[in-house]
């Protein structure tokens, strides 16, 4: 896409832009809804990414356009960027951009004008971090062109504020850092409290195995409250068992912890946070053993515990795991924060059309519209391309 990325940008501005800087969007293997309550996550990056052709200015004004917005380029002043009052309607999806600007120059940073292009195939609203692409890849080209020298995981961190304190969608850090820090044909394991990070081989193609994305088609929205009412469950359930975070609840303790619980929804909360975390260590196990099939069974586990005990499922992802694993996948589950967006599932590489096919046609008979279906390998991180 670079090259389109440039020449959109000539003929947006009546200039070439300095460079292009390109981040991917994620897939997260296991770990969900980990990332807030200090747990262990083991996301890649996808070869699908988010581009963003960019030149400073001379001022003080950030012009920022989308190939896949239907108005103009949005236009804020950097002095006027509040978090309280970010753009709204058509231009929402400036936030983020416009977050990443206010978030440097909070930290104190030098940030400057620019003007910016973003063209993206990855898919909005399908659970592959679409946002977290935009502000890595915006975060990316700001600091090199303005020269200040920030680490992949620092960049990742401001990213996070970004859309923390100004889109106000209260994330963990994992998709930034995904997008960041990953790179090729590994899966990304993250401690969540410390940032520490290991890269885990991860090769389906060598193993003859396959892995699906299958995009449900329905939209979430992680800003509209369900989100940030899970997160609060988790913060009360961990202060109601005197921890600091349901990280350190072992899960050989969580049958006495839940005991100690009254409220049965943070009761729910809990199991799945610990069984999660214990997921994403076995499923590592197996990976440096190279035993890919056997976390198929895992990665099944994982959408049950999503689906009953954190209650971020939806139909359509309960149908796509289902239709994939009577196909013959070894194990599925939704990715993502959910409430919609994508599933997940691990195929023998000679079953891909047979399950894709079983999966359309699923869709089709309950009178949905189709999913859009795609393989995933891990991919490189955030870089510039130009």
């Amino acid at each position: 896409m670079s090259g389109s990325a440039q020449d959109d940008f000539r003929q947006l501005y009546g200039y070439p832009p300095e460079g292009v800087w390109a981040a991917p969007g994620r897939v997260n293997l296991i770990g969900e809804h980990t990332d807030y309550n200090d747990g262990f996550v083991l996301p890649f990056a996808l070869p699908q990414r988010t581009e963003v052709a960019v030149a400073r200015r001379t001022d003080r004004i950030l012009r920022v356009h989308s190939a896949d917005a239907p108005s103009g380029a949005v236009t804020l002043d950097l002095a006027g960027l509040d978090p309280a009052r970010p753009p709204q309607g058509a231009a929402s999806w400036a936030a983020y951009p416009a977050g990443v600007a206010w978030a440097l120059l909070d930290a104190g940073l030098p940030v400057g004008g620019a003007d910016l292009h973003v063209r993206s195939d990855v898919p909005a609203g399908a659970g592959l971090s679409s946002s977290a692409a935009l502000e890595v890849a915006t975060a990316l080209a700001l600091t090199d062109l303005y020269g200040i020298p920030l680490t992949r995981p620092e960049l990742a961190v401001l990213a996070r504020r970004a859309e923390n304190a100004y889109v106000g969608v209260p994330c963990g850090i994992m998709d930034q850092t995904a997008s960041a820090c990953a790179t090729e044909g590994h899966a990304l394991h993250l401690d969540t409290r410390s940032l520490e990070q290991h890269h885990i081989p991860f090769d389906c193609a060598a193993a003859g195995l396959r892995l699906l994305v299958i995009d449900t088609r329905v939209k979430h929205a992680l800003a509209d409250g369900a989100y940030g009412r899970r997160r609060a469950s988790c913060h009360r359930a961990a202060e109601a068992l005197g921890l600091p975070a349901l990280r350190d609840l072992p899960y050989e303790e969580l049958e006495q912890a839940l005991a100690r619980l009254e409220d049965p929804v943070g009761r729910s909360r809990v199991r799945h946070v610990v069984t999660e975390n214990r997921r994403v260590l076995r499923i590592e196990e197996l990976l440096r053993a190279g035993r890919l099939r056997e976390t198929g069974p895992l990665l099944t586990e994982g959408h049950l515990s999503l689906r009953d005990d954190y209650e971020v499922s939806c139909p359509e992802l309960d149908l796509a795991v289902s239709t994939a694993n009577a196909a013959g996948a070894y194990g599925s589950r939704m990715t993502g924060g959910g409430f919609g967006g994508s599933a997940l599932s691990l195929i023998d590489a000679d079953a891909e059309r047979s399950v894709t096919r079983a999966v359309t046609e699923a869709f089709r008979s309950a009178g949905l519209t189709p999913p859009r279906i795609t393989t995933a390998s891990p991919s490189p991180g955030a870089t510039r391309l130009v």
